[in-house]
């Protein structure tokens, strides 16, 4: 029976210190991992973001399976933090020209609809940029906004099979595996955030912003890394490895008597410490067959069986001791269950919890970046359908009560009302 963790109150920001993106408007039109991704790093360093849904449902990882809290799924949740919430039909023309109102007055526009979408409600960048110069406008797709492909509908899975990728992961001896975190996507959302403060630091300098765009395909392969570029180099196609990489024999897992452990002692250094100092088998390095890198990789599956043998025969916690005074990197083998508890997640402070409209609270891992002097801004959970519509019409857009009432008749944020937060 699975128990649910204990997180503590997340602890206020330290200082009253600016945030890196004070100030700056995003109108937020993604849904589901790569474009939230990117969005949710933006708020979380100061930018105020409006996410834009569909009435009807709204952001498709609402409706994830994974685990769900006051009627929010852990998708949605885990994507969505520090925005405001609006609920606008695109059906329908006033709530169009709301979007568009909302454009004028942003500094970044983000958006992962199907090729054409946004041409087809006229909130492309085309025809949103003359209003707005100085507008950053990112675009995340699968293959891109022009060429043969731009049409052509893809997801991280995909493009992870299609460029090589998949092909990477898995054992030599089995099939082709994705990653079980959506790892294509991820990559993806760090990217376009990366492309949209590039192009406001060259508005800085340039006086006006820019259409930028980032592909999952090409960020799959991009992904390939070291493993692409020797293809290219030596146009050999390159395999599965496993836990333990072409080039570097003793990285992997290695069973203790009592439990796993993953060691990853990739030079010489590292390995004349570790058959010496902690396996004590000078045998190892002395031994023509080990003594080159080169020999060990011809010779992998011989000396595996050699270092497994030694680990087998002593415990965990006695090989992790050796180890870690021999400075040799290694970790625990855990799972998502023992990761989130580790001493590592609680004495860094990377879990907590966060007040929430439905749920009292939900849980929240901080942002992996820290800065010394614009810190994270303190963490507001993912908004419900259409939470905040009004009070955007209002601070942002400056709308009064008898034109938000105007929209709200014309169907404009959907056949309910959304809610006005309390």
């Amino acid at each position: 029976m699975s128990t649910r963790p204990k997180l503590p109150e997340r602890s206020s920001r330290a200082t009253a210190g600016p945030s890196a993106l004070d100030g700056l408007l995003v109108v937020d039109f993604t849904r589901v991992v790569a474009g939230p991704a990117c969005t949710q790093t933006l708020g979380d360093f100061g930018a105020n973001v409006i996410k834009i849904e569909n009435p009807d449902g709204g952001d498709d990882t609402r409706a994830y399976e994974h685990a769900q809290i006051g009627g929010e799924s852990a998708a949605y949740l885990s994507l969505n933090r520090n925005k405001r919430g609006i609920a606008l039909d695109f059906g329908v023309p006033e709530a169009r020209e709301v979007a568009r109102d909302l454009i004028r007055k942003a500094d970044v526009v983000v958006e992962n609809f199907s090729s054409g979408v946004m041409k087809k409600f006229g909130l492309d960048y085309e025809a949103v940029a003359p209003s707005n110069p100085r507008l950053v406008y990112c675009s995340i797709s699968a293959y891109g906004r022009s060429g043969p492909f731009a049409s052509r509908p893809g997801f991280d899975p995909i493009t992870q099979a299609e460029s090589g990728f998949m092909s990477l992961n898995g054992f030599a001896d089995g099939p082709a595996v994705r990653t079980g975190p959506p790892i294509v996507d991820m990559a993806t959302g760090m990217a376009a955030c990366n492309a949209i403060l590039l192009a406001l630091l060259a508005r800085e300098r340039l006086g006006r912003g820019q259409h930028v765009e980032v592909a999952l395909f090409d960020i799959a392969m991009a992904m390939t890394g070291f493993y692409g570029m020797a293809y290219l180099i030596n146009g050999q196609n390159p395999g599965r490895f496993g836990n333990s990489p072409n080039g570097s024999p003793t990285v992997g897992v290695y069973e203790a008597s009592d439990g796993p452990l993953y060691m990853a002692c990739a030079n010489d250094r590292l390995y004349r410490r570790l058959v010496v100092e902690v396996l004590n088998r000078p045998d190892l390095i002395s031994d023509p067959q080990f003594a080159t890198r080169k020999a060990r990789s011809e010779n992998k599956e011989l000396l595996r069986a050699a270092i497994a043998e030694v680990f087998a025969s002593d415990s965990l916690e006695n090989w992790m001791a050796k180890m870690k005074l021999a400075n040799i990197p290694v970790g625990y083998l855990r799972t998502v269950e023992e990761g989130f508890n580790a001493p590592e997640a609680r004495e860094r402070h990377r879990l907590s919890r966060i007040p929430h409209r439905t749920a009292e609270w939900v849980p929240n891992i901080e942002p992996p970046i820290a800065m010394s002097l614009t810190a994270a801004v303190d963490p507001i959970a993912a908004p419900l359908l259409g939470e905040h519509t009004e009070d955007v019409l209002r601070d942002t857009l400056g709308y009064d009560e008898r034109r938000i009432a105007e929209l709200v008749g014309k169907g404009a944020f959907g056949t309910r009302r959304v809610p006005t937060p309390v």
